[in-house]
C-alpha cells in the first residue's frame, strides 16, 4: 500500500471541504451519491487481462464527476473501490495504488477537463455532452491506462515491452466505448434527470441558446 499515505490525504480534503449539511439534510442527494457508487460497483468488475495487475475494465468516472462534484465523486468513488476489493476483485495489497492512480486522479483530471471547457469554451448543451462528456472520458481512460503503465514499469512489476502488449495495446479498443458509454449517460441525465447533475446549470447551457 505504497501509495495509500497521499490517497488518504486526498480523502481527507475532499471530506474536509465539502459542506456536510445540506447533503445529510437531503434524500435524494444521498440516495444519488450512493446509487452512482453502488453502479459502478458491476462495472468495474467486467475486467479482462492477461497479466496480473493489468487488468482494463471501464470507468465511468467522467460521468460520477459530472454528476456529484469532485468532492462527493472522490468520496464515492473511493466506495466503489473498497466494495470491489472486499468482494475480492482487486487486492487489497494494491488499495492504495488503485485508489490514488485508478479513482482519485483520473476523476480529479477529468473535473479539471470539465472546468476547462466551462471556463474557455462556449456552454452549450453539446458542448457539455461532447466535450466536458464524450472527449473527457476518452481522454480521462488514456490518462488512467498511462499512470498504471508508468507505474508498473516504474516500480518493476514487469517491463515496459509487457505492459505495452498487455495493457497499453488494448487502449484503442477501450477509447471509443469509455466515450461513448459516458456519453449516453450523461445525455439521457442532462435529458431525463437535469437535477442530478452537479455541473450541469439551464442557465449556462440552455437559456438564450
Amino acid at each position: 500500500m505504497s501509495l495509500i499515505l497521499p490517497s488518504m490525504l486526498v480523502l481527507l480534503v475532499a471530506a474536509w471541504k465539502f459542506d456536510w449539511r445540506p447533503w445529510l439534510a437531503d434524500k435524494t442527494r444521498q440516495h444519488l451519491s450512493f446509487g452512482a457508487a453502488i453502479v459502478l460497483v458491476p462495472l468495474w468488475m467486467l475486467q479482462a487481462g492477461v497479466k496480473d495487475g493489468l487488468e482494463v475494465h471501464f470507468l465511468g468516472l467522467t460521468t460520477l464527476a459530472l454528476m456529484l462534484g469532485w468532492r462527493m465523486g472522490v468520496l464515492m468513488g473511493t466506495l466503489s473501490l473498497l466494495l470491489i476489493t472486499l468482494f475480492g476483485f482487486d487486492p487489497w495489497p494494491d488499495f492504495g495504488t488503485n485508489l490514488l492512480l485508478g479513482v482519485i486522479v483520473p476523476l480529479s483530471f477529468s473535473y479539471f477537463v470539465f472546468l476547462l471547457t466551462y471556463s474557455y469554451l462556449y456552454r452549450h448543451l453539446f458542448v457539455y455532452i461532447f466535450v466536458a462528456g464524450f472527449f473527457n472520458a476518452a481522454l480521462t481512460i488514456t490518462v488512467k491506462t498511462l499512470l498504471f503503465s508508468g507505474y508498473m514499469v516504474w516500480s518493476g512489476q514487469y517491463s515496459w515491452q509487457v505492459v505495452m502488449d498487455n495493457y497499453v495495446g488494448t487502449l484503442p479498443l477501450l477509447l471509443f466505448p469509455e466515450a461513448m458509454l459516458n456519453g449516453m449517460a450523461i445525455t439521457l441525465l442532462v435529458v431525463f434527470k437535469p437535477q442530478w447533475m452537479n455541473t450541469f446549470f439551464d442557465r449556462d447551457y440552455l437559456i438564450n441558446k
